[in-house]
């Protein structure tokens, strides 16, 4: 067993740092010395409501520590990042192309979630402990299947090459897989926090010739126009329905709307706000993953509007992350401007602190 610093929460809103234990792999798994862990939204949301008690952490960049005797991809020393949706490459979906959303081994599919590394892998006090996303990124170690990494060929910072696990992918993967953003359209992000740049940048990328940036905060945009955005535009916090915000997007698309909007906040009450800036045959896209009951106006969908919810940009791993790092290397995709600041693990309350108010594009934790 390594004995390895872990944040571990109860899933009702409490974290503490604490030492686990990591035993070696099973046959077809992987244990990764973890070197750089993004901090997410989500992260906090399941801290706050998952009512059990698990590793925290889904994106992460680290080295092979062990292999088990069935693993070939990967080999003691490699590099790689991990990825939470992890895919069997044998159910149906897999065999449709669709691994984000595999039925075997999706942790948000409602499968019977296979897919973690076997239980025994990481324990607590003598007591096996489960790993977000079966990954558990914000701890120093852990044990992960094969299939839950990628390795990492790229020249690039561990901080950088982590957060290409969630936050980069969810945002690049939903103009580019999901909505295909096609050159000289005009496309709006909605909320641009570390998911909305990315979008924004992916969006430019694909020859996007409006990028309208949408936030609340004037320095928010700003930064939007540093990662591609040609227009932005201030939100009022009681203009919900968005009102104001369509007027001012039509102005600058012809008086027609967006051909696509992608909604970034994880706002339930922005759920429907991407339709109501598009064009008629328009595609909005709700990237955010709001999993509340929203209550829609069917006369925004008119006339022939489309509305998509891909999860994770339709992330394909293998194909999707070199990709990225290519576009990184050849200086078209910012990622270490992303990451505004760096902790160390036991500063991790500053780093929930600087999230939730706004201060971050994107935080990582760095582990020595």
């Amino acid at each position: 067993m390594t004995l390895s610093r872990a944040i571990i929460s109860d899933g009702q809103g409490q974290y503490t740092l604490k030492t686990v234990e990591v035993g070696l792999p099973a046959s077809d798994e992987v244990q990764v010395n973890i070197k750089a862990s993004g901090i997410c939204h989500t992260d906090w949301d399941s801290i706050q409501n998952w009512n059990k008690e698990f590793i925290v952490g889904h994106e992460g960049a680290g080295i092979v520590t062990a292999v088990g005797d069935k693993v070939s991809k990967v080999a003691v020393g490699d590099k790689v990042i991990l990825n939470w949706a992890i895919p069997c490459g044998e159910c149906f979906q897999c065999n449709e192309g669709n691994l984000h959303i595999c039925e075997t081994n999706s942790p948000v599919c409602g499968c019977d979630l296979e897919g973690h590394a076997h239980p025994a892998a990481t324990k607590q006090d003598e007591n096996p402990i489960e790993r977000s996303f079966h990954l558990g990124t914000m701890s120093e170690y852990t044990v992960v299947k094969q299939s839950a990494v990628v390795k990492l060929n790229h020249e690039i910072p561990f901080a950088s090459a982590s957060i290409i696990g969630c936050g980069v992918m969810t945002g690049w993967g939903s103009v580019v897989n999901a909505a295909n953003v096609k050159v000289g359209s005009s496309a709006c992000i909605i909320g641009c926090g570390g998911v909305g740049l990315n979008a924004i940048q992916a969006a430019k990328l694909s020859g996007a010739a409006k990028i309208i940036a949408i936030d609340i905060n004037e320095s928010r945009l700003e930064q939007a126009k540093f990662f591609g955005a040609t227009h932005g535009i201030i939100a009022a916090k009681d203009d919900l329905d968005f009102v104001q915000v369509r007027e001012q997007v039509r102005a600058l698309t012809d008086g027609r709307g967006a051909d696509y909007a992608f909604e970034c906040t994880a706002i339930p009450a922005l759920g429907s706000a991407p339709l109501t800036l598009i064009r008629s045959a328009g595609t909005a896209v709700q990237v955010s993953g709001i999993e509340q009951r929203i209550d829609f106006d069917c006369e925004l969908f008119e006339w022939d509007k489309i509305y998509i919810n891909p999860l994770y940009g339709m992330c394909n791993p293998e194909r999707d992350f070199p990709r990225i790092l290519d576009l990184y290397t050849n200086g078209s995709l910012k990622l270490d401007e992303l990451v505004t600041k760096t902790y160390a693990i036991e500063d991790i309350a500053q780093g929930f602190d600087d999230l939730l108010n706004g201060r971050i594009a994107k935080g990582v934790v760095v582990f020595d």
